[in-house]
């Protein structure tokens, strides 16, 4: 049976791709390929690149005002076909359909805050900052920014860079992950819907060729990219070399520590969430516990009662809790990783390998799985897993935590369980990590705050979205202004001009 090639997305239509390579997409939950994407080549991006580039100058003098409108009817239309995009992103990447409509929804407000561009892009001004001497400052867009992004967020992560790049004047080449390429593509129709010009937004899936071309292609001005730590630093290190800006969000090991004062069913509860939903395929899932003191083996016997309970089955089934993994070999990946647990110590509390789901044998399901006593030396702790699988530590004190969450190479998120504000407010101040949440279990920031990480989690300077994703997409220029009488009198100095 034949299955569909998707076109790339240029200049406002769909065009098919010169390199003549593709890339499977399955649906998660049957195990079959239902679509075939293009593999970008060095030929389809130079086409991408020159479309943005042409759009640049009508896109960048457009004012800033009629780019909101036009960021207003984007949002419109995302509501308008809310159903639609959700089941795209359950058929490529199998997470539940609240799931990805929840996702879908990060993603809309953050189009609801880029509206906000002639208030974000206003400068600053200063009067007299020198005898008949005014200042002020302007934000201009930086050019043609490109975004690579991952497959777990089909949606959000791409609505992450581009609504904000476009609101600041600049035109945008997008590659998605080629596991899950339809949804990026419906944005940017959607998008031209809502008014937008031809060659502003650009789609073209690819792998790491199509990636390569992007980081050394001269007209691109900057880079925004989230996956993995090993591709998130040569991501980085590859397009700064090629004089680009760069924000480059890499791989994580979210921990939650659990104080013996938690409240035990609520913070299970938040876990089990944090941990298994979108089958643990988020840069801001919770993969390691630690329990501190007494409260460990309480905790540890609610996560399994609860993990036992969830309902594991196909994204798009009624009262499915959590899909599969997005591909076979990912989900051996993660099999692998429980197995290498096990044999080195930890104490497997809950396996999910051998999970089946009636009816679906072909699907890539792997099911809720436990594992206890895990040292910082093991596998399972020092890998990202990227799967429904949840780790749990032992401390003996809250310092000890702490310290355990500081060594890790990674600082994406964290989360603290206590009820105390004194604790809280410890954690707070002494944590390496860029997002901490008291009692939540994933602090991803609102729209308005920024996103990102610290140590090996980013790469770069700035995060994304909210106001650090204007500072990205945009660059300062300052103007110093002076208008003399036409008959005032002067005279020539060398001296370094001083206030006076």
């Amino acid at each position: 049976m034949s299955v569909p090639l998707l076109p790339l997305w240029i200049a406002g239509k769909d065009v098919a791709s010169t390199s003549g390579r593709t890339g499977d997409v399955f649906d998660p939950s049957t195990g079959r390929v239902i679509r075939r994407a293009p593999l970008g080549g060095k030929e389809d991006v130079n086409r991408a690149v020159a479309a943005a580039a042409a759009a640049l100058p009508g896109w960048r003098d457009t004012p800033p005002l009629r780019r909101a409108r036009v960021l207003g009817r984007f949002r419109e239309v995302l509501e308008a076909n809310r159903e639609e995009i959700a089941k795209l992103i359950t058929e490529e990447h199998g997470k539940t359909l609240l799931d990805a409509a929840g996702s879908l929804q990060r993603g809309i407000e953050v189009v609801e805050f880029a509206t906000g561009a002639p208030h974000l892009l206003k400068g600053e001004q200063a009067e007299d900052v020198a005898r008949g001497v005014d200042s002020h400052s302007v934000l201009q867009p930086v050019g043609v920014c490109a975004g690579i992004t991952p497959f777990n967020f089909p949606a959000m992560v791409p609505m992450w860079m581009f609504p904000m790049a476009i609101a600041c004047g600049n035109t945008f080449v997008l590659k998605p992950s080629e596991k899950v390429p339809s949804t990026a593509l419906r944005l940017a129709r959607l998008f031209q819907e809502a008014g937008l010009p031809d060659g502003v937004l650009n789609v073209v899936p690819g792998d790491g060729e199509t990636v390569e071309a992007l980081l050394a292609h001269p007209d691109v001005a900057a880079v925004s990219f989230v996956g993995s730590t090993p591709i998130a630093r040569r991501v980085y290190e590859t397009a700064t070399r090629n004089g680009k800006r760069v924000q480059a969000l890499g791989g994580a090991k979210n921990h939650a520590v659990v104080l013996p004062d938690a409240a035990l069913d609520f913070t299970a509860d938040a876990l089990i969430g944090a941990a298994y939903g979108s089958a643990g395929e988020r840069c801001m899932a919770i993969s390691a516990v630690v329990a501190v003191g007494e409260v460990a083996d309480a905790l540890v016997s609610r996560l399994r009662e609860k993990a036992v309970a969830l309902k594991v089955g196909p994204g798009r089934m009624a009262g499915a809790e959590m899909g599969p993994l997005v591909t076979a070999a990912h989900r051996e990946r993660v099999r692998g990783l429980i197995a290498a647990g096990a044999a080195e110590g930890a104490r497997l509390v809950l396996d999910g390998r051998d999970l089946r789901v009636p009816g679906e044998e072909g699907g890539f399901f792997l099911g809720p799985t436990l594992l206890d006593r895990v040292t910082p030396e093991m596998t399972v702790y020092r890998e990202e897993i990227f799967g429904p699988v949840l780790v749990v530590l032992r401390a003996r004190t809250f310092e000890e935590a702490i310290a355990i969450v500081n060594r890790n190479p990674y600082g994406n998120g964290t989360a603290l369980f206590t009820a105390s504000g004194l604790a809280a407010q410890r954690f707070e101040h002494e944590i390496q990590v860029g997002m901490v949440g008291i009692n939540v279990a994933i602090p991803v920031p609102m729209a308005f705050f920024s996103f990102g990480g610290w140590k090996q989690s980013l790469f770069g300077d700035l995060h994304v979205h909210g106001p650090e994703g204007v500072r990205f997409y945009t660059r300062t220029k300052t103007i110093t202004s002076r208008w003399p009488a036409t008959d005032e009198k002067t005279k020539v100095t060398l001296a370094m001009p001083t206030q006076g």
